[in-house]
């Protein structure tokens, strides 16, 4: 297709600094965040420096990494994901955050736990049970152990000990995964989050798992050093699923998250231009920023005409105009946008968005999600 979103205008909106907390990032454009499975042994290689550092040469502001799993038996379900805890998968990531500023960005590691996703005897830890709020998964089945209070503690201080960890070695910040339907989303979730204590209940209650692990976050790291959310409605298996269905229910759900120490909210959604709630226009990041008034990153299918659930079904898609996100940045309804599959197609996307070169975008190909370019 012909895309035809004027040069100046589009250079003029993305191109513009942005501070979060105690970090300038040179442009709006973010890498979101995607699982790459190449990291034998939960260790990021020479050829995970390479494809982060190429999109930072290439122009993109902000990496968030693929989500890495934080130092608790439980968290992952591959050996091949990367972890954040352990001295060589440490210093490997130490070398990519190295690399990413030398090619001129800035760079955040994506803290996960998978929780009730994980299946017992997953790698890397084949004897640890998987964990959840209530041992529910997202189907509802019931094959999980619910967590006691000594697990809560130890994962909150898992995320805690891996956020000293990047700023100790060299990273410029930390986003903590609390989106689709992983472990802080099950405690957020109602159909999921069945207890009966302080951290079940009502919507402030089902905050509350999340916001000590922000408050934890927040006091092991330094003040100026920022700390992103990312949350979501939809979930794994249940892409209608929602945690709020009005402003107010969103409200009192991220509330406590910013009052614990949130700095930017990544508000992940399929398609960044639907409007969430009716009589509004606004997307949940736009939401999420009239509510919390913090910084908000957004994301879901930018550049693209398709979803990513379609990716996943071998499917491609055709490059899509960016003249709606423009609107929305020009407005302040929205502060960064994250962008995935395209960049996963074109490690140049940035470079050639920035300088205008709209023709040479290419469209996206389901096979590039199987390589590492």
């Amino acid at each position: 297709m012909t895309v035809t979103t004027p040069a100046s205008r589009t250079a003029r909106i993305l191109s513009r600094p942005i501070a979060l907390n105690g970090l300038t990032v040179p442009n709006r454009i973010v890498m979101a965040p995607m699982t790459r499975m190449f990291s034998p042994g939960g260790v990021p290689g020479e050829d995970v420096r390479s494809y982060y550092a190429r999109r930072a040469a290439a122009g993109v502001g902000l990496i968030v990494t693929e989500g890495t799993y934080v130092g608790h038996p439980s968290a992952g379900q591959s050996d091949r994901v990367p972890r954040f805890h352990g001295e060589e998968q440490l210093a490997g990531w130490a070398k990519v955050a190295e690399d990413v500023h030398a090619a001129g960005g800035t760079i955040v590691p994506q803290l996960w736990h998978i929780g009730t996703v994980r299946n017992q005897g997953d790698a890397p830890f084949p004897d640890a049970p998987s964990h959840g709020p209530s041992g529910l998964r997202i189907d509802g089945t019931a094959d999980a152990t619910p967590m006691t209070q000594a697990d809560i503690d130890a994962v909150i201080g898992a995320f805690a000990q891996a956020a000293a960890d990047a700023e100790r070695i060299g990273f410029d910040g930390v986003e903590i995964h609390g989106a689709h339907g992983y472990l802080l989303d099950q405690f957020f979730w109602a159909q999921t989050n069945r207890r009966t204590d302080g951290y079940g209940g009502d919507p402030v209650a089902r905050a509350r798992f999340a916001a000590e692990i922000v408050a934890a976050v927040r006091d092991a790291v330094s003040p100026e050093f920022p700390v992103i959310f990312r949350y979501s409605q939809w979930k794994q298996e249940a892409y209608d699923a929602r945690l709020a269905e009005t402003p107010e229910e969103l409200e009192a759900i991220l509330t406590p998250l910013a009052e614990a120490g949130v700095d930017v909210f990544h508000a992940s959604t399929r398609r960044y231009w639907l409007p969430e709630f009716d009589g509004s226009d606004l997307n949940l990041a736009g939401w999420t920023k009239k509510l919390t008034g913090k910084p908000v990153i957004t994301v879901g299918s930018v550049g693209l005409d398709g979803d990513f659930v379609h990716a996943f079904q071998g499917e491609g898609s055709p490059v899509q105009d960016l003249d709606n996100l423009l609107d929305r940045l020009e407005a302040d309804e929205i502060d960064m946008v994250a962008v995935g599959r395209a960049l996963l197609q074109d490690p140049e996307w940035a470079a050639k968005v920035l300088a205008d070169r709209f023709d040479e975008l290419e469209p996206y190909d389901a096979a590039a999600i199987k390589t590492l370019s």
